[in-house]
């Protein structure tokens, strides 16, 4: 009854609210809140704490141009809370929004839900899941002077992806500074094997409303949202804030692809090349153009990032990706995302240096055959999570197993049942892919030939 439950949820609560946005610092700390409310279920205050503790501020927290990076955040926020009811009108009251900006939202809004609304069987269209109604007159861009440091923000999540752009860029130095949000001691601890220190680490801390939990607990609805957009639209304030002209993503061109083919519902749809235009555009008609939010590694794929992973050993101990085992600061190795970043790595590390990283062999773990079949594409669906494409993976795979029959090694249980389902001829040599749809500034494109250089070089 989930379209049914969609429905009766939409006619009992008609009306969402995003009231207004407050601006809180003190000298070591801003606080960002938002206010929301839904009609018949109440209010939702999340707030957002940004440690300012080792960065000067050059631009004001609460100027004109900071107040409308945070109204936009809070456009961003918003969608977390609305979810739960999915209330048909919602309501902006503090912030004016052009037709255009209309638009923009509600694309990333359910492109963004994508997995949201499959998961939980809900039949929606663009035009008709959400009217957006600003109430606010119109007005003009802030004009306000940005100071500028030069700096380069590079968010950090903890996985392999972030640990190879900060290699890349050890050559800017001084110049990088990194960003968190809810820091996980990964995170904190490859920027550290990158060769900084804990101060260049400008750390967030972002709360969920316990009045949505509570909804969750009680059965409204729930799921996946845009997650990677809030991490655009926040350290987008905070490279304002200290003055940085970039923020320097690690989004490959994996992220690209659906989760099932011929659909665009796809997990990472804000980490996607689409999403990164689309912020790109607005925020230089909105906000600055001063500010570039690009992904570095936008030209390689998950494949590519893998090798050139294996080959900075600094990181390995350090560096997490599982989702289930973030608090523990471990690799579960009984999900679909530690599978995929074993699987992807199992061409370009000793095998049995893998298996002490993640702690087991996960290629041979039975357990896993759902989740492997649908990373492999022997399954339609391939697991909601940050995974590369079939092909990359089918290509890892294949030189894994050719390792193993080199080495005379008997096949772990899921690598054999990948050689018997296993139907492609040929292949072509996807280290040697690139990527040209990307927006790497020219000042970034030596570190993107260096890693090319290697990535592609057959050894």
């Amino acid at each position: 009854m989930p379209q049914a439950d969609y429905e009766r949820l939409r006619k009992t609560y008609p009306r969402f609210c995003y009231e207004r946005y407050t601006i809180e610092k003190t000298e070591s700390h801003i606080r960002l809140t938002f206010y929301f409310h839904v009609d018949g279920l109440g209010a939702f205050t999340p707030s957002t704490v940004i440690d300012t503790t080792h960065f000067h501020i050059l631009n004001a927290p609460d100027s004109p141009m900071a107040q409308a990076i945070a109204f936009n955040l809070g456009m961003v926020e918003l969608i977390s809370y609305w979810k739960a009811a999915c209330p048909p009108r919602v309501e902006v009251a503090c912030g004016y929004l052009s037709e255009a900006d209309i638009l923009w939202w509600k694309r990333l809004y359910f492109r963004g839900l994508s997995e949201f609304f499959y998961i939980n069987g809900i039949a929606a269209t663009e035009t008709d899941f959400m009217e957006i109604v600003c109430t606010v007159p119109p007005s003009a861009r802030p004009t306000d002077r940005f100071i500028e440091s030069g700096m380069h923000l590079i968010p950090v999540g903890g996985g392999k992806d972030s640990c190879v752009t900060a290699s890349l860029l050890r050559g800017e130095g001084e110049k990088n500074c990194f960003f968190t949000v809810n820091d996980q001691p990964a995170r904190t601890e490859t920027v550290l094997a990158a060769g900084y220190s804990e101060r260049t680490i400008l750390r967030t801390h972002r709360t969920i409303d316990k009045n949505l939990l509570r909804c969750n607990q009680e059965g409204f609805l729930n799921g996946h949202t845009p997650f990677s957009a809030v991490v655009a639209f926040l350290s987008y304030y905070c490279a304002y804030l200290i003055g940085a002209t970039d923020v320097v993503l690690s989004n490959e061109s994996s992220a690209n692809e659906s989760n099932i083919a011929g659909t665009q519902i796809n997990h990472q749809y804000s980490k996607s090349y689409a999403f990164e235009c689309d912020f790109a555009a607005y925020t230089a008609r909105n906000l600055l153009p001063e500010i570039r939010y690009f992904s570095l590694l936008r030209p390689f794929s998950e494949l590519q990032i893998a090798k050139q992973f294996a080959a900075l050993p600094q990181f390995h101990t350090v560096f997490r990706s599982c989702n289930r085992g973030s608090k523990q600061n471990i690799w579960c190795a009984k999900c679909a995302k530690c599978l995929f970043v074993f699987s992807i790595l199992s061409p370009f590390m000793a095998y049995d240096r893998l298996c002490a990283i993640f702690g087991a062999d996960m290629l041979d773990d039975k357990e896993l055959l759902a989740d492997f079949d649908g990373l492999c594409g022997f399954a339609k669906v391939k697991p909601f999570e940050c995974v590369g494409t079939v092909e990359e993976i089918t290509f890892a795979l294949r030189q894994t197993a050719a390792r193993f029959l080199q080495e005379g090694r008997t096949l772990p249980v899921l690598l054999r049942h990948f050689c018997e389902c296993d139907r492609a001829d040929g292949m072509d040599d996807l280290l040697r892919a690139y990527n040209p749809q990307h927006n790497v500034p020219e000042q970034f494109l030596p570190a993107v030939k260096e890693m090319y250089a290697y990535v592609s070089e057959n050894r």
